[in-house]
Order: C-alpha cells, then sequence, then structure tokens
C-alpha cells in the first residue's frame, strides 16, 4: 500500500498506466515475474528505497536487463523511467504499508522516488 508521505493519503493509482503496458507486454512472463520478485526481494530487506538507486547501473546480466533490450527497445533514459514504473507498481500492490516523496539531497533533487516502510 502506498501512501503519499505529506498528506497521509493513500494512493491506489497506477501512473503512466499506458507506458507501463507497452513496456510490460514487451517482457515474457518469466521476464516480468522475475523483475518482481527481485524488487520484492531487496524491498524486504530495508526500511528506505530510492528507485533511481536500487539498479545499480549496469544491468547486463541482470534481471533487469530486459527492461532496457526489450521493453525501450535500449533507450537508457526510457529504461530508467520503465524501472521507476516498476518499483511504483511493486510498492502499490504490497500489504504492507510505504510512504513515497520526492526529496533533495545535498542541495540537489534526487532522480527518484523515495518509499519508506512505515513503522509501527
Amino acid at each position: 500500500m502506498l501512501f503519499e508521505i505529506e498528506t497521509g493519503k493513500r494512493v491506489n493509482i497506477m501512473y503512466h498506466s499506458k507506458e507501463f503496458e507497452l513496456w510490460k507486454n514487451r517482457l515474457s512472463k518469466k521476464e516480468f515475474d522475475d523483475i518482481i520478485e527481485n524488487l520484492e526481494s531487496m524491498i524486504d530487506r530495508d526500511e528506505i528505497h530510492t528507485s533511481s538507486w536500487m539498479p545499480g547501473s549496469n544491468w547486463e546480466g541482470t534481471v533487469y536487463e530486459p527492461i532496457y533490450t526489450k521493453s525501450c527497445n535500449e533507450d537508457k533514459n526510457l529504461s530508467g523511467l520503465c524501472f521507476g514504473l516498476f518499483v511504483w507498481y511493486v510498492f502499490l500492490n504490497r500489504q504492507d504499508e510505504w510512504y513515497f516523496g520526492k526529496f533533495n539531497k545535498n542541495g540537489f533533487p534526487i532522480n527518484g522516488m523515495t518509499y519508506f516502510r512505515k513503522k509501527d
């Protein structure tokens, strides 16, 4: 479940759903499932995640490589946006509560969404 950090309101929509569906449909079911499983595993391990820092810079040989090679036709910028939508999709469909927002680091905007696990 996703909540806006500033308002506390729950978000139930998949942003850029048309683009996400197009990119998702260029993948096999196994490729899609592997990406989701990998993201779920990564998210389970920590309390804070920033989408642009999660995948690393070299996707070659990883489950994320098909995002670049197949979903986004080797477009680096689109691949980053697509990856961010995969992250959003996973957080949106989780049962635990997460908050999200856009932040700065050292006075500069972070190039991705940051997600925080709700503390009890």
